[in-house]
């Protein structure tokens, strides 16, 4: 794990004087945590609820162990409320491969002044007793999940991201050829979770591959013979993505946008920004075709 804290905390967050108020505390009140195992009869600690009186023993030391993330609440910001609820259903989820520390601002106000919260909802990531990232403002699952998975990453932690139900069973439908049925999960998902970059290469993969499913098989030798036919092209360039040749594919429609203009240039433009979804925005592939598209527009 790296040693560099994030510049969100570059200005110093000490966490020594809160622990030995803490422990001050804890001797004064002995108020134990609240617990929830990991479910199934996991022994792993799924979700603490946490205190000032309590944060030395349930945050700090627990953190030299494992991650802890920490959300912070109050009843008077639902979109806290939000945040915290989501956390615990993906903490569940990961069965104690991280633990949530969910924590009342009002109960928690020594924390949050030395983690120099200013907004809520608010979530820390801790590891070996320091703060490692922070989120502060209103969060969507999808961004939560996202954020889990770069946190255990930085941390070190070999976790498997779970899966949205959702999700797999959109794939699922895509897998076994329903596609239809396919479409109206991700179309549905994308409803709910309009940034979900998942849902949106999904949906983009179905279409796909309904239009590769009426294409001939020599599709890319007919687009070849007649390079300039836009219809040809756009098909060729399908089959091409789908076996493996994304570069062919996205080379082709990037020589069409060159040599068109108005609404045939727009028409390949939109269909290789939706091969670019397919692809997803990671891949190389993807951002070296980006930058030739690029050099063309402008």
């Amino acid at each position: 794990m790296s040693d560099q804290v994030p510049s969100r905390f570059s200005g110093g967050v000490d966490l020594s004087t809160l622990a030995a108020a803490a422990q001050q505390q804890q001797q004064q009140q002995a108020a134990p945590a609240h617990q929830h195992p990991a479910p199934g009869g996991g022994a792993g600690v799924v979700v603490i609820d946490v205190t000032d009186g309590t944060v030395q023993s349930e945050v700090l030391e627990r953190s030299l162990q494992t991650l802890v993330v920490v959300a912070f609440w109050a009843d008077q910001v639902p979109e806290s409320l939000q945040v915290r609820d989501v956390l615990q259903r993906l903490a569940a989820e990961a069965n104690g491969a991280w633990v949530l520390a969910k924590a009342d601002v009002l109960q928690n106000q020594q924390l949050a002044a030395a983690l120099q919260l200013q907004a809520l909802p608010a979530v820390v990531a801790l590891a070996e007793g320091r703060p490692l990232d922070l989120l502060q403002g209103p969060q969507t699952e999808q961004a939560l999940r996202q954020w889990i998975g770069r946190i255990t990453q930085a941390a070190g932690l070999d976790v498997a991201q779970p899966v949205d139900p959702e999700l797999a069973a959109a794939e699922n439908h895509m897998v076994e050829g329903n596609l239809d049925a396919a479409e109206a999960a991700y179309d549905k998902y994308l409803k709910n979770h309009p940034a979900s970059a998942e849902a949106e290469a999904g949906l983009a993969q179905v279409r796909m591959l309904r239009r590769v499913g009426a294409l001939p098989e020599d599709a890319v030798a007919v687009a070849d013979a007649n390079p300039d036919d836009i219809d040809k092209a756009l098909a060729a360039a399908d089959l091409q993505l789908l076996s493996g040749q994304a570069e062919a594919a996205y080379d082709r429609l990037i020589a069409l946008v060159a040599k068109n203009f108005g609404d045939d240039r727009e028409r390949v433009r939109k269909r290789l920004v939706e091969l670019f979804t397919v692809a997803g925005v990671d891949d190389p592939a993807v951002a070296k075709a980006r930058r030739k598209l690029s050099a063309v527009l402008f």
